[in-house]
């Protein structure tokens, strides 16, 4: 259908995404984001999309992580949302460059407190002794901190997906879905292509 040809990829991202805001129950800010290792293996996990700009597609974790050493190593990632109540998907592909500190700062700062204490207490994706040992440390932190601001840990920050490919998907009867993936061309725009189901 024509409607998903258009000059502009994130337009139509943001028609869709308001669209599942309305019907999906839960998280229609979900996504998942696929890193690749130095090794070529990949890892996939699901995120929440945090902002959204004409330079991409913001999420926002431990730089310490998992995700966080592959993307040091291989600084391209694509992302995948499904929103099933409207029967849609788009994935994303592109490389990866870390938001700026005041972004970082500012997104953190609109944190809850609880979130904010988590990021400090958790080291993700190393081994944890037992829950009990989490909680201890996040009792440590609160008596810490107070009642004074939690400061951004260094080790926190976000990350911009910039596309090269965007493709939207929609289901369509007997298998028969609309498929257009948009490239970025060399002038910065984009070019659309239509795709067999």
């Amino acid at each position: 259908m024509d409607d998903m040809i258009v000059d502009d990829p994130y337009r139509l991202f943001r028609t869709w995404y308001a669209e599942a805001q309305k019907s999906e129950p839960t998280y229609p800010d979900a996504m998942t984001v696929t890193t690749v290792a130095a090794n070529g293996m990949p890892s996939a996990r699901i995120l929440l999309l945090k902002g959204l700009d004409d330079r991409g597609f913001v999420f926002y974790t431990n730089q310490r992580s998992r995700k966080g050493r592959q993307l040091a190593e291989n600084p391209h990632c694509a992302l995948c949302f499904f929103w099933k109540s409207i029967e849609r998907q788009v994935r994303v592909e592109g490389t990866v460059e870390p938001v700026t500190e005041a972004e970082a700062d500012a997104y953190f700062a609109s944190r809850p407190r609880g979130s904010q204490i988590g990021a400090w207490a958790s080291e993700q994706s190393e081994t944890l002794e037992s829950r009990a040992a989490l909680e201890a440390r996040i009792t440590d932190l609160e008596a810490r901190f107070g009642d004074a601001p939690v400061p951004r840990p260094a080790h926190w920050s976000g990350y911009r997906v910039s596309p090269e490919r965007i493709e939207f998907w929609r289901e369509g009867r007997f298998r028969l879905h609309d498929r257009i993936a948009y490239t970025r061309s060399a002038d910065g725009g984009w070019t659309p292509t239509r795709l067999f189901p």
